[in-house]
């Protein structure tokens, strides 16, 4: 793990020292808030890349886990950017056949692997997308009863596609790549996909969730992944492997809830003449 180097303070200098002569206590308090900013400057380059303080690298696999399963993840240009919850980083340092694809649609010269199985199918690689039917007119097939479907020899060596972004911009990352994925693709989803009439879990009813989720039903990039490569591989290896990422994120939502503070639900406005409990209107 490397240090990034500390920044000078604009106010070293003469000023600093003289204002610290015959005044031990400021000196002390100075030192500890430059320790305490200087730890938060550490960040864990070689590693997971994230600060020090809440580095992940004890709970990563001590090497990227081989699986038959080849991924490929579509993630969205603003997802790790403007993200700092962002599961995709782990989940590349965690699995050996990761492909990334930056961009907001899957298509033609995107990726060689996609590119070559459109073109030329092969009997023991099938194509599957990963995303819920969200009450679409497609609908997405149960990947444990299509696993179960399926002869082990024509799903030996699957493709699995996920798309990293927000619920907003992962439907229309879908919609923009369903012209290529259509022709040669599965649409798939794992435990029954989405509720859409019920509210999604948050990190204080979950050790499995990052940031709340709009609905139930929807997890994280790498829970999917892991709940998806429980089904796919063969010979048992996929509890294991399955339990060997969700540690990652455990760890991941164990960091970020030390950071959050219960809240209180929001009050309702009621209007005139409202009677009391009565709720106003949805809109």
């Amino acid at each position: 793990m490397e240090v990034e180097p500390a920044l000078p303070d604009e106010d070293d200098g003469e000023f600093n020292s003289s204002a610290s002569h015959g005044c031990g206590f400021r000196c002390s308090d100075d030192d500890q808030n430059d320790r305490r900013s200087q730890r938060r400057r550490e960040i864990c380059w070689q590693g997971c890349g994230r600060p020090a303080a809440i580095c992940i690298c004890p709970f990563l696999p001590p090497s990227p886990i081989p699986t038959s399963t080849r991924l490929v993840v579509l993630h969205h240009p603003h997802e790790l950017r403007g993200n700092k919850l962002a599961t995709l980083p782990a989940l590349s340092r965690s699995l050996l056949l990761f492909e990334s694809v930056r961009g907001r649609r899957l298509r033609h010269g995107c990726s060689p692997l996609l590119d070559s199985l459109s073109l030329s199918p092969s009997p023991s690689s099938p194509v599957l997308f990963l995303f819920p039917s969200l009450c679409s007119s497609r609908s997405a097939q149960d990947l444990a009863r299509w696993a179960a479907d399926t002869p082990l020899a024509a799903r030996s060596e699957p493709v699995l596609v996920v798309f990293d972004a927000t619920w907003s911009h992962a439907r229309e990352m879908v919609a923009a790549s369903l012209p290529f994925l259509s022709r040669f693709a599965l649409q798939v989803e794992i435990g029954g996909g989405c509720d859409l009439g019920l509210e999604g879990a948050s990190t204080f009813e979950s050790d499995l969730v990052l940031r709340k989720e709009p609905w139930s039903g929807c997890v994280s990039t790498i829970e999917a992944v892991a709940r998806a490569l429980r089904v796919l591989e063969p010979d048992n290896r996929g509890a294991a492997i399955e339990e060997m990422l969700l540690a990652v994120l455990r760890a991941m939502v164990a960091f970020q809830a030390r950071h959050l503070k219960p809240t209180r639900p929001r009050l309702r406005m009621r209007k005139k003449g409202q009677e009391q409990g009565e709720c106003s209107p949805s809109v």
